[in-house]
């Protein structure tokens, strides 16, 4: 049996199950949410098995009592296969007032209904990402973000990563499942994940038939335009070569599918208070939930990433924001990216629920590019307008090369096998 690795959301999901009577843990599937879950859970219903499934849909249609039987809290893994649990739950809840009674984990998004009440003040949801490189051991933990919210003036750390390291761990991913693995073995997660996704998953999300080639011919156009605003129309563009009948409505509905299996996570745009009128740029980042889904369905290997150094930045971005993503979300926070029509841009602004914010730009190395952000990240900081709202309290270069520092302007660079939340 493999030894379990803690997870930083668990902080998280104690919290909540103090404060409300369900949680909701949802992300993509193979991102440990049922192994986490299970250790906060006294009771626990796999409805991924079939027979387990039978008996609970009977529950649920005779309004039968077994349906909450056992001690709680009651976990319903996969509980998006009886979306009619969500009702009873929130009754439930209501009826007796307790906090921490049931978890429901979920690797899609249940199919819609517009009389399924919303949850709001019984039930909390809760994000899974797959392992950040703090999480997977992979990172030292020298620099911290919650400590750059904090105020630290000077940092320090070693950078621990060559080039050909971060390649492997961009191929490898954040799957829990596959850290004690031999290399090879670890490369391999991210193809069994996408066939699964591909042959499966697409289609059991909404019981919509979809082609397994159509569908991987559309995630690759997706991943060619991984950490850019690309517009839809040009992601059709991209799939067009190979699938000339691709109606535009088609193309949304495969990409539509990909969003409730949260494999697509794109970054929405921020909107501070600026000092003059500039126009800021709407259009999300394209991303997906983990890196190595990009290099799995690009079919890419560390060897053609150390090649292609352009392509190894854009795929080094998915990674570097997922593990922002994680640490923001520890915090209480949020990831977003800023791109105005001057062409000013930050791949990640890290904002706070009390309103303390963070500008980030990553750069895989090299000091001309540590450079250029340096100065895109103090433009910025110029740009907002501090009688509205505060001050940056960091501005931060995630670098893949680098040693940890603090330059003479007051920007951070912080390597990402340094960062922690």
């Amino acid at each position: 049996m493999k030894q379990y690795i803690p997870r930083l959301l668990e902080a998280t999901i104690e919290e909540k199950l103090d404060a409300k009577g369900c949680i909701v843990i949802e992300g993509p599937k193979w991102s440990g949410k049922s192994t986490t879950a299970k250790r906060f859970a006294k009771t626990v219903v796999e409805l991924q098995k079939k027979k387990v499934l039978k008996d609970y849909q009977m529950f649920v249609d005779m309004d039968d009592e077994n349906l909450f039987a056992g001690e709680r809290p009651i976990m319903f893994d996969e509980w998006q296969k009886i979306p009619e649990l969500w009702d009873y739950i929130r009754a439930e809840v209501d009826d007796t007032g307790a906090r921490g009674q049931f978890i429901l984990t979920g690797s899609a998004k249940p199919i819609e209904d517009k009389e399924r009440h919303s949850g709001v003040g019984r039930i909390a949801k809760i994000k899974m990402r797959t392992m950040s490189l703090w999480e997977s051991r992979d990172s030292t933990g020298s620099v911290s973000l919650a400590e750059l919210f904090e105020g630290v003036n000077k940092i320090s750390g070693r950078n621990e990563h060559t080039l050909n390291r971060l390649a492997f761990l961009v191929c490898r991913g954040g799957w829990p499942d596959i850290m004690y693995d031999k290399e090879k073995a670890a490369l391999q997660a991210s193809f069994d994940y996408l066939d699964v996704l591909l042959n499966e998953d697409i289609t059991k999300v909404d019981n919509i038939v979809r082609d397994p080639k159509r569908a991987k011919t559309i995630l690759k156009a997706y991943a060619r335009n991984i950490s850019t605003p690309a517009r839809m129309t040009t992601i059709h563009g991209d799939v067009e070569p190979n699938d000339a009948v691709l109606d535009p409505k088609t193309l949304d509905s495969y990409i539509t599918a990909f969003e409730k299996l949260f494999v697509i996570d794109e970054i929405e745009a921020w909107s501070p208070s600026l000092r003059s009128r500039t126009v800021i740029r709407t259009t999300n980042i394209r991303q997906l939930a983990d890196p190595s889904i990009v290099t799995a369905v690009l079919e890419i290997s560390p060897s053609d990433l150390i090649s292609d150094i352009r392509t190894f930045g854009l795929i080094f971005e998915t990674m570097a924001i997922r593990d922002l993503r994680t640490y923001a979300e520890c915090l209480g926070g949020k990831v977003y990216q800023y791109h105005d029509a001057n062409g000013l841009e930050a791949d990640a602004i890290i904002h706070l629920n009390n309103g303390k914010w963070g500008a980030a730009e990553i750069k895989l190395g090299g000091d001309d590019n540590i450079e250029e952000a340096a100065k895109n990240l103090l433009k910025l900081k110029e740009k907002v307008n501090t009688d509205k709202m505060k001050e940056p309290a960091f501005l931060m270069i995630v670098t893949g090369t680098q040693n940890a520092y603090k330059r003479p302007d007051g920007v951070f660079v912080v390597p990402i096998g340094c960062l922690k939340n």
